[in-house]
């Protein structure tokens, strides 16, 4: 399916790239770095040539591209291109090109162990960690002055069961389990506050750590909420089919139970308002103010503010005062950062000012776009509530049928 993965850099420059079914040449990402040249900010994420496909995705300022000789799935390949990409924050904490030149060695093992004949093989963090150890400064010394390297001479013990995401024989002294539910909202709002647009990308990332072999159930009170899902391999897609109920036997550790989406039919409450006001008056000085504040129906604290406010070209520069946090402009890119941080309620972040404008620029009213970054911890802007966790297998009977109800957040059982 894959025969080849190239890394490049933001200059351009392939700086990794590893062959699996044929070696091809590297010349083929000229035409991923043409398409990136002509329009930087949309690269098709499938460029087909006339003799290969390249499917990429950028993260962390790296390009991964991946070559394939035939017509292949293009999700398949480029949610594999994500897992690469998890994996390495997983054993490195990040991936970035400094970050991968520093562990060549440790990337084309997990590479090789990732991908088989140009198809995906382990793709479990913890089954990779039982077969390619995580490198630290130890390890690193004794590998040197022995000359081993950080592959087990031994399979996972989970590699060749029926459940290869779980470890077998696993025991902890407290055995606790922790659900994480997390909602990203993206919404266009007009000046009159109404909402244009909105639509929400949610996930559920759970840290499990169960002696033996735990089977789990969730469920939802409003599962028809999702519009559509993608789960770990760990679920049971026919329960889920027949009776809208998580069926799963957990990998060991942290691990992404299901993301989902959530269309915008139903009226999605935004819990932040924003007002802003830019006048452009004759000669070369405006006036700007914005002020955000959370919505009075709202109840819970608004953290991480931050806004973009996109000016006018015909803008120079801007003189500005602001109650809280800080902000600067970019003269060439026309963008006012503002970093608000937590809303005080009895004190609303406000920033005001004047602006310089370009001579012979148009002096009607302006309304520029603002982009805003916020983060509300315990709450889900869909509504979304968990219902009930089950948990069955021998050592566990005694939990069977705890009851959770839960608008979002962290929920966890301990035994």
């Amino acid at each position: 399916m894959i025969h080849s993965l190239f890394m490049i850099n933001s200059s351009g420059d392939v700086f990794l790239e590893k062959h699996w079914k044929s070696v091809v040449s590297r010349s083929v990402c000229d035409y991923y770095l043409e398409a990136q040249r002509t329009n930087p900010n949309d690269i098709p994420p499938v460029i087909a040539t006339s003799h290969h496909y390249l499917l990429s995705i950028r993260r962390g300022g790296v390009h991964f591209v991946a070559v394939c000789m035939e017509e292949v799935p293009p999700l398949f390949v480029i949610e594999f291109l994500h897992r690469i990409v998890d994996t390495f924050q997983d054993y490195f904490s990040d991936c970035t090109e400094s970050i991968i030149k520093e562990n060549y060695v440790v990337i084309y093992e997990l590479l090789d162990e990732m991908l088989d004949n140009g198809y995906p093989l382990a793709t479990e963090s913890n089954i990779l960690k039982e077969l390619i150890k995580p490198p630290n400064i130890l390890r690193t010394i004794a590998n040197t002055v022995t000359g081993k390297s950080n592959v087990s001479g031994t399979l996972p013990t989970g590699q060749l069961s029926n459940i290869p995401w779980r470890r077998t024989g696993v025991k902890y002294t407290n055995n606790e389990a922790y659900f994480d539910v997390v909602e990203e909202v993206e919404a266009i709002i007009d000046k009159t506050g109404s909402t244009v647009f909105a639509e929400i990308q949610g996930y559920i990332d759970c840290c499990i750590k169960l002696s033996g072999m735990p089977d789990l159930t969730l469920s939802f009170m409003n599962p028809r909420l999702f519009d559509d899902v993608s789960f770990h391999p760990c679920v049971r897609y026919k329960r889920w089919e027949s009776e809208k109920i998580l069926s799963f036997i957990p990998p060991d550790g942290n691990f992404r139970l299901i993301s989902y989406h959530i269309n915008t039919q139903s009226v999605v409450a935004i819990p932040i308002y924003v007002r802003h006001s830019l006048s452009i008056k004759s000669g070369e000085q405006g006036r700007l103010e914005v002020t955000v504040g959370p919505k009075q129906t709202l109840g819970r604290t608004i953290e991480g503010v931050k806004l973009e406010i996109h000016m006018p070209k015909s803008i120079l520069n801007c003189n500005l005062t602001s109650n809280q946090g800080k902000y600067n402009f970019d003269p060439v890119a026309k963008i006012l950062h503002w970093d608000v941080g937590r809303i005080d309620v009895a004190k609303l972040p406000n920033i005001r000012g004047s602006v310089a404008i370009a001579s012979g620029a148009n002096t009607t009213e302006i309304n520029p776009s603002i982009n805003v970054h916020f983060t509300i911890n315990q709450l889900a802007v869909s509504g979304l509530k968990v219902y009930r966790l089950d948990m069955y297998g021998e050592k566990y009977k005694p939990f069977k049928g705890v009851k959770y109800i839960t608008k979002a957040g962290r929920f966890q059982i301990r035994m």
